[in-house]
């Protein structure tokens, strides 16, 4: 491990810290304006669905998008909560029996197990709703116009034409055998569209031209593609323990994968060049874009 990876990966620790307690204010038990009462059975799993754990890979790049053309950065770590507020929920969603039926997330119980199933239905219900909250909130101090183009774009990132729709896709092709194309669309769809949001955003923070923000946007599309790549092979080759989940079940489910299609040769092969497609892009910006940078490379090496 060289030091500049071990300084990025402190980093990314720090980040996710910072991440984690504001997360943990977010979803405290003290009402908001407007609000009536916060349940304490439906915070409880809200915040077992939330906290404690995870990379928060997301909201780092929401951050690092948005430094790299001088974005505010408190405006920045809400925002990146928001969306980590939809990423949990997705995930809370996705472990239900009537989904992936998964057992453990990040070393722990999924929430349907800790709780029930109405209870995860619930809080990632409320995870959804409350990310828009938090984008639209006062305290997010944002201009109305770039509130509105940040929750437009969460909206069609996150829902039937994004995030929503490729786990749609992604469930009936268990039952159907999609070619290469249909593949990357319903992975570009599920994994990616949240993941080219994140950087899009830190454009939309900043207020940078359409220039600027198409850039950042492309950078997302090929981390995206790169992260479900790498996402893959992981479940191919990684243990349970590492991962902090159950692996193997792609294949054992007989899911659409390209890896599956193509073969881990051919897998790691692209995804070698997706990171180096994504580094070449941000080459514009110089020494600014370091970070974001070994964060395409992160991706790609990540071992869990």
């Amino acid at each position: 491990m060289t030091i500049s990876t071990v300084s990025f990966e402190q980093h990314l620790g720090e980040s996710a810290k910072r991440t984690e307690a504001l997360l943990a204010s977010l979803l405290s038990g003290n009402c908001l304006p407007d609000e009536i009462s916060r349940p304490a059975p439906l915070l409880a799993a809200m915040r077992h669905g939330t906290l404690d754990g995870g990379k928060r890979l997301r909201p780092f790049l929401v951050q690092e998008s948005s430094a790299l053309l001088g974005g505010d950065p408190q405006v920045a770590a809400r925002v990146g909560c928001a969306l980590e507020c939809v990423h949990c929920y997705s995930l809370i969603h996705d472990d239900l029996p009537s989904m992936d039926n998964d057992d453990t997330r990040r070393g722990r119980p999924t929430v349907h197990r800790a709780f029930d199933e109405a209870s995860a239905i619930l809080a990632g219900d409320s995870l959804l709703t409350y990310a828009f909250d938090i984008i639209a909130a006062p305290e997010t101090r944002l201009a109305d116009r770039q509130k509105i183009q940040l929750v437009l774009s969460l909206s069609r990132a996150s829902g039937m034409g994004g995030m929503a729709g490729g786990q749609s896709l992604d469930l009936a092709a268990e039952n159907s055998a999609p070619d290469e194309a249909e593949i990357q669309t319903l992975q570009a769809m599920k994994t990616g569209a949240l993941l080219r949001f994140a950087c899009e955003a830190g454009a939309i923070i900043a207020g940078a031209d359409m220039e600027d923000r198409q850039r950042l946007r492309t950078f997302g599309q090929k981390i995206g593609l790169a992260y479900q790549l790498a996402d893959d092979l992981l479940d191919l080759k990684a243990d349970a323990a590492t991962m902090g989940k159950a692996t193997g079940k792609d294949a054992a489910r007989g899911k659409a994968t390209l890896v599956a299609l193509k073969g881990a040769d051919w897998a790691e092969e692209r995804l070698s060049a997706l990171t180096e497609e994504a580094i070449g892009l941000l080459a514009y910006f110089g020494s600014r874009a370091t970070t974001l940078q070994q964060t395409a490379r992160f991706i790609a090496e990540r071992k869990s």
